[in-house]
């Protein structure tokens, strides 16, 4: 028989506004399996982590070096209620002998893929531009681009970029895609791929391609991939599409060419610091739509991810390996 399990939830540090719906959700999933409590940050940190088997933390923001001290020990895991964790302190954690487990990319995928197109079709159709001829009485312009035979690079083809393609195959995209993996035969088929390529033919993606969307791990080898010299490989025409993570892009050479014209524009909903600076010349361009890291914020993600924290927590009561271990 399972055993039950005192079980810690870390929600966002900024505060009860950013409860909802992943506490809501964490609540749902574990249910009265375990004894779930919730961290009260006005009150002292370390006994709170008495007792304690799992903590889930919500995106990894939460978790502190404070906390990994009080963990240690005792916590059997440490769940990140998130994808990316290169904003959390893993080797500290590594130190204190704490597996760390996150939510890959598959929990929030769908939800990146539909902000992505979100933004091919903002970005096609001038939205910044429409809303203000609108509000100047103007009609009938600008003149939109169809999404019908222009060209798509996707740039990583894990979860998220798999999902974009199902999901712009329909649009009659034509599609090429960078990986470091073999793509399989049978995915080219699937989404009538027209191109599939590794890092070394992505100078050749960039400049063919109406359309860039970073789908990539934020990590030193992939940081600034998108930087001066390939942004200016880009078509004067060709759109940036950024729902991964900021640092992929040198942002001060991005905005140098958004402001130069030399691409058409940017969709973008991470930033190289965050919170962004809002002084940012990137916020006032007319090309650039910008959204605040909000790609993978749906109800689904958030479901998927709690869903998938839950079943962790299930299997370390019943004596099994946590799932998605990071460390």
């Amino acid at each position: 028989m399972a055993e039950q399990l005192t079980v810690l939830f870390l929600p966002h540090p900024l505060g009860p506004s950013m409860f909802k719906p992943s506490g809501d959700d964490v609540i749902a999933a574990v249910g009265d399996r375990h004894d779930l409590r919730i961290l009260d940050y006005d009150q002292p940190i370390a006994p709170q982590f008495d007792g304690v088997d799992v903590v889930i933390d919500h995106g990894g923001s939460a978790g502190t070096r404070e906390m990994a001290d009080a963990a240690e020990g005792e916590v059997r895991l440490w769940q990140i209620l998130g994808t990316g964790f290169d904003h959390f302190d893993l080797d500290y954690w590594r130190s204190k002998n704490l597996p760390v487990a996150n939510c890959p990319g598959i929990f929030s995928a769908v939800a990146l893929a539909e902000c992505a197109v979100m933004f091919m079709l903002m970005l096609a159709r001038q939205y910044p531009v429409t809303q203000a001829n609108l509000k100047e009485g103007e009609l009938y312009r600008p003149v939109g681009m169809e999404l019908e035979g222009l060209s798509l690079g996707i740039i990583g083809f894990g979860a998220s970029g798999i999902e974009l393609a199902r999901r712009a195959a329909p649009f009659g995209l034509k599609m090429s895609v960078i990986d470091i993996r073999d793509v399989g035969a049978d995915e080219v088929r699937e989404f009538g791929l027209d191109f599939v390529g590794k890092p070394k033919d992505l100078d050749a993606v960039i400049a063919a391609s109406d359309f860039v969307s970073l789908h990539l791990h934020l990590n030193e080898e992939t940081r600034h991939t998108i930087d001066a010299r390939r942004l200016r490989l880009m078509k004067p025409t060709a759109f940036l599409i950024n729902v991964a993570r900021g640092a992929l892009v040198d942002e001060d050479a991005l905005i140098q060419v958004l402001a130069e014209g030399k691409i058409g524009g940017a969709g973008l909903d991470v930033f190289g610091q965050e919170p962004p600076d809002l002084n940012s010349e990137i916020f006032n361009l007319p090309n650039v739509i910008a959204t605040p890291h909000i790609s993978g914020a749906t109800d689904g993600t958030s479901r998927k991810r709690a869903g998938a924290a839950a079943e962790n927590v299930d299997r370390i009561a019943a004596g099994l390996e946590p799932l998605y271990l990071i460390s």
